[in-house]
């Protein structure tokens, strides 16, 4: 398996990892009925924030913990939630990646859902 490299991998990384969530019941109804996400508009501005995350270089510029903030103001995301995210992201980069950068990906995911809850449940 190749580690990830660039854009192309992150939008192959995001679509897995998207399918795996929006397939998932447990988590799901939060992009679909509550955040109503299009899924289309939504991969590429998400992949710009991976890819300034992990290579420096992405265009992303709406501020990823008040978006959460105000989800979570429509539905309480809980330590489930924060857990079943990562579950499915860890295992879409498992699955699809391997290397130094693939690591670094895991890390970084772990570190802003870490952020997210301590911010969201010290409110």
């Amino acid at each position: 398996m190749k580690d990830l490299e660039n854009r192309a991998d992150l939008e192959l990384l995001m679509a897995t990892f998207y399918g795996r969530l929006l397939a998932d019941p447990a988590i799901n109804y939060i992009f679909t009925d509550v955040a109503k996400i299009d899924l289309p508009s939504h991969l590429p501005q998400i992949t710009d924030f991976w890819e300034q995350v992990l290579f420096h270089t992405g265009g992303y510029k709406a501020n990823v913990m008040q978006l959460h903030i105000e989800l979570n103001s429509k539905e309480k995301l809980t330590k489930t939630h924060f857990e079943s995210w990562l579950s499915h992201f860890f295992k879409a980069v498992d699955d699809l990646f391997k290397g130094n950068n693939s690591e670094i990906i895991k890390t970084r995911a772990q570190s802003v859902a870490t952020v997210m809850e301590i911010k969201l449940y010290s409110k």
